[in-house]
Formats: C-alpha cells, sequence, structure tokens
C-alpha cells in the first residue's frame, strides 16, 4: 500500500519556477503534475482502504489490524491533502488581497 508521505510533497516547493517569468525545466514535474499524483495517491489509499474493509466483511481478511492501519493511512492521506487545500487557498486569498 502506498501512502502520501511528507517526503513526496517536499518536492512541491521546488517544483515551480524559480523566477519570474523563468520556465521549469523541460521533463521537470510542474506543480500541476505534483499535485495530480498526489491526489491519485490518496484516491488510491482511499480504493485500498475501501477494499480492505470490503474483504474483512467477506471474511476474506485475515487480520483486522491490517484493515485498520489502511483505514488510518487513507484518513492521514485525506487529511493531508485537505491541508494542503486549505494552505492554497489561504495564500490564494492573501495574494487577492494584496495592492498593486
Amino acid at each position: 500500500m502506498e501512502t502520501v508521505g511528507i517526503s513526496s510533497l517536499i518536492g512541491m516547493a521546488n517544483a515551480g519556477p524559480g523566477v519570474q517569468g523563468e520556465q521549469p525545466e523541460s521533463g521537470g514535474k510542474g506543480f500541476a503534475d505534483v499535485l495530480q499524483s498526489t491526489v491519485e495517491k490518496v484516491n488510491d489509499a482511499q480504493l485500498q482502504a475501501d477494499q480492505a474493509v470490503n474483504e474483512l466483511h467477506a471474511g476474506e481478511a485475515k487480520n483486522i489490524h491490517e484493515v485498520t492501519i489502511a483505514l488510518e493511512q487513507a484518513d492521514i492521506s485525506l487529511r493531508l491533502l485537505v491541508q494542503m487545500r486549505n494552505k492554497a487557498m489561504d495564500a490564494y486569498q492573501e495574494i487577492m488581497r494584496m495592492q498593486v
């Protein structure tokens, strides 16, 4: 099971252009690519947790601890994504309030 870790999100700080008007390196991942891959990873974690719960209901799960861990990993990754969204919205609103 792959979860979204803080190490995968650190690259987001370096994903955008460093200087105004500078284009990202060709072949490098942009902010949109990093964001999309992060959302996909969170979605995969949610789907795996749902599958683990369904297996538990069907009696196929061998260990309830694995199901609980899958649920917690999905929950934590979703909470992290929501906090990222909140920070991005706060930054956007702060930029919109700036006077030029």
